[in-house]
């Protein structure tokens, strides 16, 4: 345990040339005393490691001085190159970058160790797009990633519905959900979301602009997300179902915390085992299509208008399926 926090120390500086006691001690997670005798420990061992005096003093590393990964793990050896799987850094221009990134760690593990990533290639491989999606990366994702690197402001043409619209963005972030790529950034005060792939034009400024060191792409992204598909739920229907029909439900809603609200609201099953509750949905069109998929299983109370439509649709079926004409050339 304490091996491993040596060595992170140690790289922590090599990282980031000059760190206090306390900052050291919140990465590491330790106390400051723990620290200081870390530092004599590694100091001992003949680490040129040394403290600067004063207001912007800290702990540094004698110029020059680099350590060989001759502490990693296999496991950790190849969990590191899993995220160089082809893919999202090649769509974003950086594929060279990697495979030199690569190279170079690959050159400092020591020999016992150097299977890594053939060992990784052969058991893993990052398919990002959905079935039937187009693989080849949007027009201007290597331009925006650039832009995103480097914190430049960029100007923006982009297609909204019919129209194109003109945004000058401070470019925080870039996210891939389900194969699409997504821009966070901010125009303004407002921190907003544009699909890459509906970008048809990127000028990019030398102009930098200041990042918010506070702001949390991920965060930013989980919230924005929920929140987005939580607004697309704005109906609600009455249903009765079946314990068959409320197992089916959890694969047919539309978004998980649908069936969650739905089974929060259930009401005690009554003789047969049937629960009444209230599912949110996107639509009673939308509804319509995924509660038919349930069949008898469903009772849909209320709206009157989708219990029509589903009533109108069992019908159609019954009759479909009728025993008084099972002549395989009926007509339609």
């Amino acid at each position: 345990m304490r091996a491993s926090r040596l060595l992170s120390l140690l790289l922590l500086l090599q990282a980031r040339e000059v760190l206090t006691a306390a900052e050291l001690a919140r990465e590491l997670e330790v106390s400051e005393r723990t620290v200081y005798r870390d530092v004599l420990a590694l100091s001992a061992a003949g680490v040129p490691i040394y403290a600067d005096r004063g207001r912007a003093g800290g702990y540094r590393l004698l110029g020059g001085f680099r350590t060989r990964l001759t502490g990693m793990t296999r496991d950790e050896a190849e969990a590191l190159f899993l995220a160089g799987l082809p893919g999202p850094a090649g769509d974003m221009g950086l594929a060279d970058a990697v495979a030199a990134a690569e190279l170079k760690v690959l050159a400092a593990l020591p020999p016992s160790l150097r299977d890594a990533p053939a060992r990784t290639g052969q058991r893993f491989h990052l398919d990002v797009p959905g079935w039937y999606r187009e693989t080849a990366p949007p027009r201007w994702l290597a331009e925006l990633a650039g832009a995103v690197w480097r914190d430049r402001v960029v100007t923006l043409r982009y297609r909204r519905g019919e129209h194109e619209v003109v945004r000058r963005v401070c470019p925080y972030g870039l996210v891939l959900k389900s194969g699409t790529w997504y821009l966070v950034g901010r125009v303004g005060e407002d921190v907003r979301t544009y699909r890459v792939d509906r970008v048809t034009a990127v000028e990019s400024h030398e102009e930098g602009f200041d990042r918010d060191p506070g702001f949390d792409l991920a965060g930013h992204w989980r919230a924005r997300a929920e929140e987005f598909l939580r607004g697309m739920l704005r109906a609600e229907v009455t249903i009765r179902l079946s314990p068959a029909g409320l197992r089916r439900l959890r694969h047919l809603a539309e978004f998980p915390f649908g069936y969650e609200a739905a089974v929060a609201a259930a009401d005690e099953p009554d003789g047969q085992g049937w629960v009444r509750t209230r599912l949110p949905v996107e639509s009673v069109d939308v509804a319509y299509t995924q509660l038919l998929a349930l069949g008898p299983e469903v009772e849909v109370i209320e709206p009157a208008e989708l219990r029509a439509r589903l009533a109108e649709a069992a019908i159609r079926a019954a009759t479909l399926y009728s025993a008084e004409d099972r002549s395989p050339d009926r007509p339609a």
